[in-house]
């Protein structure tokens, strides 16, 4: 780096990375197995130059998919990563403002957003294999 530059680049700010909100359909992510349950567990799909995010929970035998991000702020739910349920795994909880959703049907039950819903992210199992839907 010259002397030049440095200065400059020093200012940048990072460039926002793009986002999208839905994925393509039979995208493998991974065997339901290595989701606890109760349990939850974030994804990153880069899509072209995109990105989505999203998390999957796992409850009681049922698996839902979810957008990731709160509808109060439109921040991500976990402030660590795959932290998405309560201590005891009976809600979701948003880390930064302690909104909480039921698991499966997010809808949101107490906090900033409450009587809103998370987005859903359409997810489905196969054979053991957890993939977009």
């Amino acid at each position: 780096m010259s002397a030049e530059t440095a200065p400059e680049a020093a200012s940048e700010a990072p460039a926002e990375r793009k986002r999208v909100w839905t994925t393509p359909p039979n995208v493998a992510l991974g065997l339901i197995d290595d989701i606890a349950d109760p349990g939850s567990r974030g994804y990153v799909l880069q899509i072209g130059e995109a990105f989505f995010h999203g998390f999957v929970v796992r409850k009681a035998g049922e698996v839902a998919g979810w957008i990731d991000r709160c509808p109060h702020a439109g921040f991500p739910i976990a402030v660590e990563l795959d932290r998405y349920l309560t201590p005891d795994g009976g809600l979701i909880l948003c880390g930064w403002h302690g909104a909480v959703f039921e698991p499966i049907s997010g809808k949101c039950v107490g906090g900033p957003c409450a009587g809103g819903k998370l987005s859903p992210w359409p997810v489905k199992v196969e054979g053991g294999i957890l993939r977009t839907a």
